[in-house]
């Protein structure tokens, strides 16, 4: 949403900590974000990241959607298999075993998440602000498209690491995946170097 001020009505605006505008004899066109997707890792700039979205935030007008993905692939499941010989060494049972463990392990990863993120989301209200939040399992930048859309988010804020060059390219970039591929805004917040 977009809401204007009268230059007689407001000499100057402060957007967060770090915008300001000064109206001088025009209209001001200032962007309300009502649904803001925050795209969050378990890093050290995952504060940053959830400040930035704070500010951005309209007290009590915008929702924030503290979001999660744990990555999770079959590959994974198959290191603890690696040095045991050819697929005819291994048997059945201990596949079977090794992939419930695995499981398991996933169900523990998703329930703590959960738990941090609804720590996170005390916080918000705490500041009274609404907040939700979603935990998925995959790769991360398309389901934070995927959820941005299906949520109808007006912007989506995540970090960014820093990788860059071959790191980038070996790693790949969450960050530049929702960049080019998001349904709505994006806020990238600068991780430290």
């Amino acid at each position: 949403m977009i809401s204007s001020a009268f230059p007689s009505e407001v000499d100057s605006l402060r957007l967060g900590k770090n915008a300001s505008f000064i109206i001088t004899g025009k209209f001001i066109k200032i962007m309300v974000f009502e649904k803001i997707l925050v795209a969050l890792d378990r890093s050290v700039e995952a504060p940053v990241v959830l400040e930035q979205a704070l500010d951005l935030s309209q007290q009590g007008k915008s929702t924030l959607m503290l979001f999660h993905c744990l990555s999770w692939d079959e590959e994974e499941k198959a290191n603890p298999l690696i040095g045991m010989g050819t697929l005819g060494d291994i048997n059945i049972y201990s596949y079977q075993r090794l992939d419930k463990l695995s499981h398991e392990s996933l169900q523990k990863d998703i329930e703590q998440v959960q738990e941090w993120l609804t720590n996170l989301s005390k916080q918000v209200i705490a500041k009274d602000m609404n907040a939700e939040i979603d935990c998925r399992v995959g790769a991360s930048g398309s389901w934070i498209c995927d959820r941005a859309k299906s949520w109808d988010a007006d912007l989506i804020v995540l970090g960014r690491r820093g990788h860059t060059g071959l790191s980038e390219l070996l790693l790949g970039s969450v960050s530049n995946y929702v960049v080019h591929h998001a349904p709505c805004s994006v806020l990238v917040v600068q991780g430290n170097k």
